[in-house]
């Protein structure tokens, strides 16, 4: 599967649905989850059940990612880059940097099968906030 390097809706990504792949890349610790990327609500329900308390603030947040029971979510709608994630289904998605690194354009640009950059161009922005939930309660991570 091919790493791809994108605009996501929060930052620059890597993305793809290989997580070796991404893993050998970044040079980053196998055991670290990646974030699983949908295009819609439905997409997610497929893979993960949420839990039912929480199903609409899931459904209709933005910029946020999900953990439950220990794997990270988070659906992107209305927005660009959900075109690219709905052709997929699904990707896995990370900051575009080595692991422990700052955003190095030419890195990611010569380490990257493909590349989609559109009129908005390349932006490194706040990253997305990430909630653990569980049947009960939500706990802000970051």
């Amino acid at each position: 599967m091919s790493i791809i390097l994108a605009q996501t809706d929060t930052t620059v990504g890597f993305l793809s649905q290989d997580p070796t792949a991404l893993v050998a890349l970044k040079g980053r610790d196998s055991t670290k989850p990646f974030v699983k990327v949908f295009s819609s609500f439905k997409e997610l329900n497929k893979t993960q059940r949420v839990p039912l308390e929480h199903r609409t603030f899931v459904r209709h947040a933005k910029k946020t990612t999900f953990i439950i029971q220990n794997n990270a979510y988070r659906v992107v709608k209305n927005h660009p880059h959900a075109r690219l994630i709905e052709h997929y289904r699904w990707l896995y998605s990370t900051s575009a940097n080595e692991s422990g690194k700052e955003y190095d354009e030419y890195f990611c640009r010569t380490n990257t099968d493909i590349i989609i950059e559109d009129s908005r161009g390349f932006i490194t922005s706040k990253p997305s906030k990430i909630l653990k939930l569980t049947s009960t309660h939500s706990q802000k991570l970051r």
